[in-house]
């Protein structure tokens, strides 16, 4: 085979590729093996792609370079795939994801695919114009480009986090001066005053504000803290279930949660460490104090 070489470089770097993205976090996702078995299958049918795309464009081949574009659209479906996935899990989570973070999820798992097609393509064209090395040269620099590219902002970027007291007073439940819920149960409200733990996110600028201001992205929140510290609830105990409320007055916002283990610095971190979906931060983007915003910088 005249390009058996640069298609042999081209499917093992994008392989890597593909492994060295495929990992599970505190989301607990991928967490089976038969997600691990189908998204390195998959990431080695699209390295195989990039590859060969690069052969068939030297020979000229047009019906296989076709065939092979094709191919690369059907990764589109990996979004499809991982959101069915997702919402088939979303009756099951105490806390739920919410379908923001659902879209978020399955449009970082479809861009994967991307990356790996990017990676086996390039390393493929630099060892047909040049050697080997040349080839690992052009993958390294391209699987750089999308990592960057990747990069997800959090939220301890744009926002402040301050620890605050959960107060309960008389019926009412306060995270520092946030107003959280009206709560009648008196075994409850003595639960949440010994196992409690509230902070408030104070946002850096408007777009910010815009931000936490979005459903979705609070949503996110309140399930990686579950995720992360445990929630203190089941089924029938709704008023444990953790909460993101906005004060309507300041725009920022009140975190509550009744975990498993009262660690402040742990509620904290893991507050900063959530991720901005994607669908948040541009509807912040596109309001008019986030238009001033930027004209201002």
């Amino acid at each position: 085979m005249p390009h058996g070489n640069s298609i042999g470089l081209g499917l093992l770097l994008g392989a890597l590729a593909r492994i060295a993205m495929l990992r599970s976090d505190y989301r607990h996702y991928p967490t089976y093996p038969h997600s691990y078995t189908s998204h390195l299958f998959l990431g080695f049918i699209a390295a195989l792609a990039g590859s060969v795309t690069v052969a068939a464009l030297l020979e000229q081949e047009w019906t296989a370079v076709t065939f092979f574009l094709l191919v690369s659209q059907q990764f589109r479906e990996m979004r499809s795939m991982e959101r069915d996935a997702l919402k088939a899990m979303e009756d099951d989570e105490l806390v739920a994801r919410g379908s923001d973070y659902i879209e978020d999820i399955a449009r970082v798992f479809e861009a994967r695919y991307y990356i790996v097609i990017l990676v086996s393509a390039a390393s493929a064209f630099g060892f047909e114009i040049g050697s080997i090395w040349l080839g690992l040269l052009f993958g390294l620099l391209s699987f750089a480009v999308g990592a960057f590219l990747m990069v997800r902002r959090r939220l301890g970027d744009i926002v402040t986090v301050e620890p605050a007291p959960v107060i309960v007073q008389e019926r009412n439940i306060y995270v520092g001066d946030v107003f959280i819920m009206n709560l009648g149960l008196v075994e409850s409200r003595e639960i949440i005053q010994e196992h409690a733990l509230g902070a408030i996110l104070v946002p850096k600028d408007d777009n910010a504000r815009g931000t936490i201001a979005n459903p979705g992205q609070r949503q996110a929140i309140v399930h990686d803290l579950a995720a992360v510290l445990g929630a203190r609830k089941d089924l029938d105990t709704p008023e444990f279930t953790p909460m993101a409320k906005r004060d309507l007055k300041t725009g920022r916002v009140g975190v509550y949660i009744v975990p498993m283990e009262k660690d402040q610095g742990a509620l904290l971190e893991a507050l900063r460490r959530v991720p901005i979906l994607e669908s948040a931060r541009g509807g912040a983007l596109n309001t008019r104090a986030g238009r001033k915003a930027r004209k201002g910088r």
